[in-house]
C-alpha cells in the first residue's frame, strides 16, 4: 500500500508539472519578439539560411543551451515548432519532449511498483503515456484549426467590403484582427504586423499557409499571389472564393452528420477492450489477475495493446471522410 500511494503521489506530480510546462507562457514582450523573429526564419527558410538566422533559430528551441544545440541536430526540431505553433501553444518544442519523457518514466516506475514486476506491461503503458502530450497538442491544434475555418469565410467577406469601402488591403487585414474573434483575428493580425515591420506581403501571407494548413487558406493566399500578379477585380475574387469555402464548409457539415454513428461505433469499439478490463478487475478479479500474475500475461497484454492501437488508427482513418 504505501508503495502504491508513493508511486501514485509521484505520477500526480508528474502529471501536474508537465501540465504546467506544456500550458506555461512567456512572457508578453518576450512573445512578441519571439514571433517576429519566427517570422523572419520562415521567410529566410525558404530561401538561404544565413549563419545569423542559426543564431536566431537556437533561441526557439529551448532555454537551456546544452538543449539547443541538441535539438539544432535533429532535423524533426522545426516540424514540432511548426506543429505546436498550429496548436496555438507558445510552448517550445524542448519543453514538449521533456513532458513526454517524465510521463513515460513516470507511467513506467508506477506501474513496476504496482504490479512488482510486469516490465514488458511497464512498457507498453509507459510508451504509451509518453504519447499522450502529442495527443493533447494534436486535439488542440484540430480544435483550433476547426474554429478557424469557421470563421475564415465571414474574414474573407470584410476583407472584401473593406476593400470595396476603398481601403488598402492592408488595412482589411488590420480590421480583421480587431473585429473578428479567436482564431482568425490573431493570424491575420500577425500577418499584418509581420509587413508592417517590413516582412515581405508574399512572404508574410505564405506564413499564413503554414501556420494555418488549411486547404481554404491555400485557396486564399494563391488568389491573392496571382492577383498580385497579374491584376484584376480583387473584390470579387474575395467574395467567389468566400462562396467557395461556405459551401465547402457546409458539405463537410452534412458529411459529419452522415458519419455520426460510424464515428460513434468507433469511438465504442476502440474503447471497449481497456473498459473491459477494468470492469473485470472490479467484479471479477481472479478471473482477470491470470493475465497479471502469469509470466505469459504481460506478453498477451502488450501484443493486445499495440494491435488495438493499430486497430483504432485505422478504424479512425476509415470514419474520417476529407471534403
Amino acid at each position: 500500500m504505501a508503495l502504491f500511494l508513493a508511486g501514485l503521489t509521484f505520477l500526480v506530480i508528474v502529471v501536474v508539472f508537465a501540465a504546467t510546462l506544456l500550458l506555461s507562457r512567456g512572457k508578453g514582450a518576450q512573445e512578441v519578439i519571439v514571433r517576429r523573429l519566427e517570422a523572419i526564419e520562415k521567410a529566410q527558410h525558404r530561401g538561404t539560411v544565413s549563419a545569423d538566422m542559426e543564431l536566431l533559430r537556437d533561441e526557439l528551441l529551448s532555454d537551456v543551451p546544452w538543449m539547443h544545440r541538441l535539438l539544432l541536430r535533429w532535423a524533426g526540431a522545426h516540424r514540432l515548432r511548426v506543429f505546436l505553433t498550429q496548436a496555438g501553444l507558445k510552448t517550445k518544442p524542448a519543453k514538449l519532449i521533456l513532458l513526454t519523457v517524465m510521463l513515460a518514466l513516470g507511467t513506467l516506475v508506477l506501474i513496476i511498483l504496482l504490479f512488482h514486476g510486469g516490465t514488458v506491461l511497464a512498457l507498453v503503458l509507459g510508451i504509451g503515456a509518453g504519447f499522450v502530450p502529442t495527443v493533447v497538442v494534436a486535439f488542440l491544434r484540430s480544435r483550433r484549426l476547426r474554429l478557424f475555418e469557421a470563421h475564415f469565410p465571414e474574414a474573407i467577406d470584410l476583407l472584401g467590403r473593406a476593400l470595396r469601402a476603398g481601403h488598402a488591403f492592408t488595412t482589411g487585414m488590420e480590421m480583421i484582427g480587431k473585429e473578428l474573434p479567436e482564431p482568425v483575428a490573431g493570424e491575420f493580425r500577425a500577418v499584418f504586423e509581420e509587413q508592417n515591420f517590413g516582412l515581405p506581403l508574399r512572404d508574410a501571407m505564405l506564413n499564413l499557409t503554414e501556420r494555418v494548413p488549411l486547404i481554404d487558406v491555400r485557396f486564399f493566399v494563391t488568389a491573392l499571389l496571382i492577383q498580385k500578379d497579374t491584376g484584376g477585380n480583387l473584390a470579387e475574387i474575395l467574395d467567389n472564393l468566400s462562396k467557395v469555402v461556405r459551401e465547402r464548409f457546409r458539405i463537410q457539415g452534412e458529411v459529419r452528420i452522415r458519419t455520426a454513428q460510424g464515428r460513434l461505433t468507433a469511438i465504442i469499439l476502440m474503447s471497449l477492450p481497456p473498459m473491459m478490463i477494468i470492469l473485470m478487475r472490479v467484479l471479477n478479479p481472479g478471473y482477470i489477475n491470470l493475465l497479471f500474475t502469469d509470466p505469459w500475461g504481460p506478453w498477451f497484454l502488450g501484443v493486445a495493446a499495440v494491435l488495438q492501437v493499430v486497430g483504432s488508427i485505422v478504424l479512425w482513418k476509415i470514419v474520417q471522410i476529407e471534403v
